[in-house]
């Protein structure tokens, strides 16, 4: 059994601070259930199950994200992911601000230049 499980991402429903994170997992490793993981992690155990929301993520979903946030949450109205990246530039330590995950923003903006890009080479062939 060589699989690849993606992390699950347990948070507080009221306000979307993170409870657990178990991690991604490969090799020889078996896809928990949420029941199973409320009776084996203690930070679970500890809850009252209805306050507490679960996000699974695919194996590598916002591997770049993680690696390079310095926190993250989930947003209690969109029940999205968000994180919180460092400034490179800050000499003193700065507040987390959330927001969408850069891959995703990059992806936006790439859709929005290449739609822009076309409008403008259609403007300029004269609408044709």
């Amino acid at each position: 059994m060589n699989n690849r499980i993606g992390r699950k991402i347990y948070y507080d429903k009221a306000t979307g601070n993170v409870i657990l994170d178990t991690g991604e997992r490969m090799g020889t490793v078996v896809e928990t259930t949420i029941d199973q993981d409320f009776e084996t992690y203690q930070a679970l155990k500890e809850r009252v199950r209805d306050t507490v929301g679960v996000i699974q993520l695919e194996y590598g979903r916002y591997s770049v994200d993680f690696a390079q946030c310095n926190g993250y949450c989930v947003n209690p109205e969109t029940l999205e992911l968000e994180f919180s990246y460092p400034d490179p530039n800050a000499t003193e330590p700065q507040e987390s601000v959330y927001q969408k995950p850069l891959t995703e923003q990059l992806k936006e903006t790439q859709q929005a230049i290449a739609e822009l890009t076309l409008l403008l080479k259609t403007t300029m062939n004269g609408g044709m």
